[in-house]
């Protein structure tokens, strides 16, 4: 028996394609190594567009556990260490939701099971080949080993990926051998806080504003006061000799020491762990020589890696590998995929990759030492005075400035962006836009003048939804969304013209396959409201 998909890898990007192979109805079966999901603190939470992305599927209120959507941060960032000015900007791209990567694997892995995923803990990978059919896997389990047979395999087992490395896939880039970074969970003298700000005054020193990097001449500094959790405090140095001893708290005292030239009494933990102490030294930025090999997929970690930009952006990227290629995968198991829309995968997703190559090596840059980088960094200040610069440096920080060649003119500024935030009046009431893609098929928007444009097409509705609107606030007449909230399709007129309908058309085949059908829309375009699930 062949099974369709095997997914190499139960962290949060595998649980992810799971969760949107699921609602594609496709139900694939996922390995992972581990017997019980890791304590180890690992990324603190998710930055930028994933954020949008997780509210588009209902996810973002099971990981926050507040109904309110997603706001953007309108006040301040950073970026190489250095302040971007949000409040200058009209409209935010940061979006934060701090939330500990254990609780992120905890809500994905649930929502996994709910829609039928079957996750097989305890199963390693460890041998394939590929056929014209299948891919043949073996597998190490604690009851013995054994082989499955699968249409595709996805590797999303990591930086270290056996996947990628059994495919014979290249992983080649830049290893930052000079770097060490300390971090660990402490406590602080509590009359240090500033109760107004949450900055940390450091006597002799000065203030040091909560989960914003601090950038010395001698190596960086941060504290991040999670919470319900005990601050994690971290340093960066260069050049620092090796050493086998274990990582402890006087290690890091003396490391803050060199950093800030002053003392900082840190304190052990409060509560319940796990928390962490570790030290960690180099780093990688890779990115996959390929995505795919034959029926082998790599996503997050396993396709691309990134020294000095932390945890949050390598989520955010890994993530929206899942969701890119879930969609895809499914159309071509169901056989409804057009020519190349698989391909597009790769395509799609190393532009992304290459765009935070750009992020990593920039703040890698700016965050180094000495005085030459000082300089850099004085001149780079004033450049930050400008709303546009700043504007430039959010989106390349959130993963927002991504735009996906759609083919055709593209003439629409949205075609080829994330879906922009809308709220929306249809027949069924008011409804915001992330409530109408919770089910990840494809959407075509409806706003023009009596829904004409749902009145001129003949569609099958097994295939699209359609939804006839109204919108307050400015915005494009109609929408065509894929899957992943990405415009493939967008128009300004109230009533579209016979050139823009053909457009329409054409996307709708190269994205969907979707020829005319037999029913044809009325006027009153059928509104579908998605269940919450």
């Amino acid at each position: 028996m062949i099974t369709d998909v095997v997914i190499a890898g139960g962290g949060p990007n595998g649980l992810m394609l799971a969760c949107e192979l699921s609602l594609a109805g496709v139900r694939p079966v996922v390995l992972e190594r581990l017997p019980e999901p890791s304590e180890e603190p690992k990324a603190n939470g998710l930055l930028g567009q994933v954020v949008k992305m997780l509210d588009r599927r209902g996810l973002c209120e099971r990981l926050s556990g507040s109904p309110e959507p997603p706001q953007p941060n309108s006040t301040y960032f950073m970026f190489g260490a250095m302040g971007l000015d949000l409040s200058l900007l009209e409209d935010s791209p940061i979006y934060a939701l701090p939330v500990p990567q254990r609780r992120i694997v905890q809500v994905l892995q649930e929502r996994a099971i709910e829609l039928g995923v079957e996750i097989r803990r305890g199963h390693e990978v460890v041998g394939l080949s590929q056929d014209d059919d299948a891919v043949t896997i073996d597998v190490a389990s604690p009851g013995g080993a054994y082989h499955l047979r699968a249409r595709h395999l996805i590797g999303a087992d990591g930086a270290h990926s056996t996947t990628r490395k059994l495919s014979g896939i290249g992983f080649p880039g830049i290893t930052y051998d000079r770097m060490t970074v300390r971090s660990a969970h402490a406590t602080v003298p509590a009359d240090w806080v500033d109760p107004a700000t949450g900055a940390l005054n450091v006597p002799g020193y000065g203030a040091v504003s909560p989960f914003m990097p601090h950038r010395t001449e001698r190596g960086g500094f941060s504290y991040a006061p999670m919470p319900g959790h005990p601050p994690l405090v971290s340093t960066t140095e260069w050049d620092q000799p090796t050493t086998d001893a274990p990582m402890s708290l006087d290690e890091l005292r003396a490391s803050i020491r060199r950093v800030l030239g002053v003392d900082v009494p840190l304190g052990p933990p409060d509560g319940q762990g796990p928390h962490a102490l570790r030290r960690l030294t180099g780093g990688n930025t890779r990115v996959a020589e390929r995505f795919a090999d034959g029926r082998v997929f790599l996503i997050g970690d396993a396709a691309h890696v990134y020294a000095a930009t932390g945890g949050g952006p390598g989520l955010n990227l890994g993530l929206q590998d899942a969701v890119n290629l879930g969609w895809k995968l499914a159309a071509e198991i169901r056989g409804s995929a057009p020519s190349g829309l698989l391909n597009s995968y790769e395509t799609e997703r190393r532009s992304a990759a290459q765009r935070m190559v750009l992020n990593a090596q920039a703040q890698a840059a700016l965050i180094a030492p000495g005085s030459d980088v000082t300089g850099l960094r004085e001149v780079f200040t004033e450049l930050l005075r400008d709303p546009s610069t700043v504007q430039r440096l959010a989106e390349l920080t959130a993963g927002a400035d991504v735009r996906y060649a759609m083919g055709g003119r593209e003439a629409h500024p949205l075609v080829g962006r994330f879906a922009p935030d809308m709220e929306l009046h249809t027949p069924a009431g008011p409804v915001r836009l992330a409530e109408l893609t919770r089910t990840a098929r494809p959407l075509l928007l409806d706003l023009t003048e009596g829904a004409s444009l749902a009145e001129t097409l003949a569609l099958r509705h097994d295939q699209v939804d359609i939804v006839a609107a109204r919108s307050q606030a400015p915005a494009p007449t109609a929408l065509l969304l894929r899957p992943d909230c990405y415009v493939a399709w967008a128009s300004a007129s109230p009533r579209p013209d016979p050139m823009e309908i053909e457009t329409l058309r054409a996307a709708l085949q190269r994205w969907f396959g979707v020829a005319e059908g037999t029913v044809r829309v009325s006027g009153q375009a059928r509104s579908r409201r998605p269940e919450h699930r």
